[in-house]
């Protein structure tokens, strides 16, 4: 079998591996903080919307005031102070667990069970997390460097290969089922990049690739800043824009696969082996 490459898939791999070796000491920090933005977003909407979060909780389980604002307290402190602790890189795997135990919460709290949409949603958040347990636990086998290792089959693998997995259902709440021409190019495009993503091919090309289009096609789709602040259509866009923090879920997971790669259950691993 030939080993020749495309000359120019080639050239594309050099260039994002010269990106990579510029950027290794951001991409990281970058990543978590990408990977977390959600929780740290849904933490602080606990504070400013306190009393409306233990008044639907309240009505919803006839719990009481008291019981309520204990949840909404839990909810608050819980994933403003794990995600500290992940940027901070202190007992990552104890403030992913937390993490887990948050969404737990919250789906059975929200009934986000029976509604497939936000079930997705925290389905593609346990990936989130899944990503940032696999990657303390690359950190914690750096410390052996130098000593050979089998790295196949191990739970590092299986949590990369999860992560990557459920990274896809965050990804298909961006889609846009419609007929509109624009819509279906980027859908095809951003399916295709994010495919490859899954199965570990061309993986750290691939995932840079689809980083810069998740960003182009946002800055593409909604540029609130060509309409007057007094009109609607700014706020919409604005909203629209800043809301994506599902895109930045992604991204921080994309970034974390560019700078570790995939993991030893990939395609292009399986490639190396052969």
């Amino acid at each position: 079998m030939s080993n020749q490459q495309n000359p120019i898939l080639s050239k594309a791999e050099d260039a994002a591996d010269n990106i990579l070796r510029h950027t290794k000491y951001i991409l990281p920090h970058l990543g978590r903080l990408c990977l977390i933005s959600t929780f740290i977003e849904d933490g602080i909407r606990m504070w400013m919307q306190w009393g409306e979060q233990r008044d639907y909780i309240s009505s919803t389980w006839s719990c009481g005031q008291f019981l309520a604002s204990i949840f909404v307290f839990i909810n608050m402190v819980g994933q403003v102070g794990a995600c500290v602790g992940v940027l901070m890189r202190k007992q990552v795997p104890v403030m992913c667990g937390l993490l887990f135990f948050i969404i737990g919460l919250q789906t059975i709290a929200y009934s986000i069970l029976w509604d497939i949409k936000f079930l997705a949603r925290n389905m593609a958040l346990v990936g989130a997390v899944l990503l940032l347990l696999a990657e303390s636990k690359s950190e914690s086998r750096s410390l052996f460097a130098g000593v050979p290792q089998l790295e196949r089959n191990t739970p590092k693998s299986y949590l990369q290969l999860s992560g990557r997995v459920l990274l896809v259902l965050m990804f298909m709440t961006l889609l846009h089922f419609t007929l509109n021409p624009m819509d279906v190019v980027q859908n095809v495009i951003g399916s295709t990049l994010m495919l490859l993503v899954c199965i570990g091919h061309k993986t750290k090309l691939s995932a840079m690739v689809l980083v810069f289009w998740l960003l182009l096609v946002n800055f593409y789709q909604n540029q609130f800043w060509r309409y007057a602040t007094t009109r609607a259509m700014h706020d919409f866009l604005k909203y629209d824009f800043f809301q994506t923090l599902s895109v930045m879920s992604v991204i921080g997971g994309l970034l974390l696969m560019i700078e570790k790669g995939p993991g030893e259950l990939s395609y292009d691993a399986y490639k190396k082996s052969m």
